[in-house]
């Protein structure tokens, strides 16, 4: 009988989300060695970590040459919103992600309200500014609620729904004036405000077959009920029971199928993860917001959950045969709870000592995946605003919510700070 090749594989990025990327690479039968750009203590124990700017595309090609390297697999938005899967496809490289261009859908709010106009996806109504007082005055007109965005990438901090109007005037001159998000603020929207319940919803696709993730939903304050500013996420489960089948149905057919098509219809192939942040109200879903990879936190419960080699959809998505690819899930519930530095989103410290990851690696349906954490003479220390993303996976959200929670009182770190009430509007439902 011949052997299956084994793939060697590179995922790009060093975060939460992609330790799950390698965990989930790491089930594989046919993979080889995985290699990552960034020094993660959790991915190390899985990949060879080498030090290379995501951005560092001459670096990173490098490697995959030296190494064999079959696959690469980006994680975040910036490498993407740079070109880094253009630059590799012009190598004769397999790597799994949208092109520049498509990847504007995310790197470019303005553009892709556009593309959603010409598309017929629903979305909120929107007015853009490249002036502070001309939207300053907007502001003052049309009254408050409203959604103050950043057009640029801001790592999920660049969204401020103002409740009044002085909030959003202050948005308004942290991102025009204050330059907090750099270039990202040059533009502005402002976005009609939205009322229901937020949801998550991704997809694999090789730009022309769409195959949908289970659901979840995010948390994105920084404080319990809700409260305090937007963050990367704070924690995030799956499934989300808002997320019907009858409404998933609607968010394929209305959403997702409409923005990979609109994509090819535009001569852009879109292959690779596509993620819809979606309000949910009177069972119709509407687009908050495009992101051209998986989600941070999502992907630690959703890939959690995932019953199919995950190197085979990867190999198949660069491949165009997504087609050939049954993806199953398993039935179980998942819920992430994220382990941030005091301080976050804002300024925190780092090179705080974490315990109590022995004890929980002794648990049974329980996963820490590291989000910013890096080895100081071999003792696992703090590395970033988010550092830790405790997952558990159960028969229902309540019991797997029990289970993060029973981990997380086995962790500790100087400022540790996280949300107590992750899941429970799902299990309030």
């Amino acid at each position: 009988m011949k052997k299956t090749k084994k793939t060697n594989v590179l995922v790009v990025g060093g975060g939460g989300r992609e330790h799950a990327i390698v965990l989930a690479l790491a089930k594989s039968q046919n993979i080889g060695k995985i290699y990552c750009n960034v020094i993660n203590a959790g991915i190390a124990e899985l990949a060879d970590c080498r030090e290379i700017a995501s951005d560092d595309f001459s670096g990173l090609l490098n490697l995959v040459r030296t190494e064999s390297i079959g696959l690469t697999v980006v994680g975040p938005e910036d490498p993407l919103s740079k070109g880094i899967v253009d630059a590799f496809e012009k190598d004769g490289r397999k790597i799994v992600g949208p092109s520049w261009v498509a990847a504007g859908l995310e790197s470019s709010k303005l553009f892709a309200k556009r593309f959603m106009e010409r598309h017929s996806i629903p979305t909120a109504n929107y007015q853009y500014f490249t002036s502070y007082k001309i939207a300053e005055d907007y502001v003052r007109r049309v009254g408050a609620p409203i959604v103050i965005k950043a057009c640029g990438l801001a790592a999920g901090k660049g969204v401020f729904v103002a409740t009044t109007i002085e909030e959003a005037i202050a948005a308004l001159w942290m991102i025009m004036k204050d330059k907090a998000f750099g270039e990202a603020g040059d533009i502005v929207l402002a976005e009609q405000c939205l009322k229901g319940e937020e949801a998550s919803f991704m997809v694999f696709t090789d730009g022309e077959t769409i195959v949908p993730m289970v659901s979840s939903q995010d948390h994105k304050r920084v404080f319990d009920g809700d409260l305090g500013p937007n963050t990367g996420g704070m924690g995030a489960y799956s499934p989300a029971p808002i997320v019907t089948l009858e409404l998933e149905k609607e968010i394929m057919e209305n959403i997702m199928r409409p923005a990979i098509k609109g994509m090819k219809a535009e001569g852009i192939k879109y292959k690779g993860f596509l993620y819809a942040g979606l309000m949910i109200d009177g069972g119709k879903a509407t687009v908050l917001e495009f992101n051209c990879r998986l989600g941070d936190p999502e992907t630690q419960p959703v890939l959690s959950r995932l019953n199919t080699d995950f190197l085979e959809i990867c190999l198949a998505i660069a491949d165009e045969k997504l087609d050939g690819i049954n993806v199953q899930w398993k039935p179980e519930a998942s819920v992430c709870v994220v382990l941030a530095s005091k301080g976050y989103p804002g300024k925190y410290e780092k090179g705080k000592i974490i315990t109590g990851l022995k004890d929980v690696a002794q648990m049974k349906n329980v996963t820490v995946f590291h989000a910013g954490t890096t080895l100081n003479g071999g003792i696992v220390v703090t590395n970033g605003g988010r550092v830790l993303g405790v997952t558990a996976t159960g028969p229902d959200i309540r019991t797997a919510k029990e289970l993060a929670y029973e981990a997380v009182d086995k962790i500790n770190f100087e400022g540790m700070q996280y949300r107590k009430d992750i899941a429970d509007r799902a299990i309030k439902r």
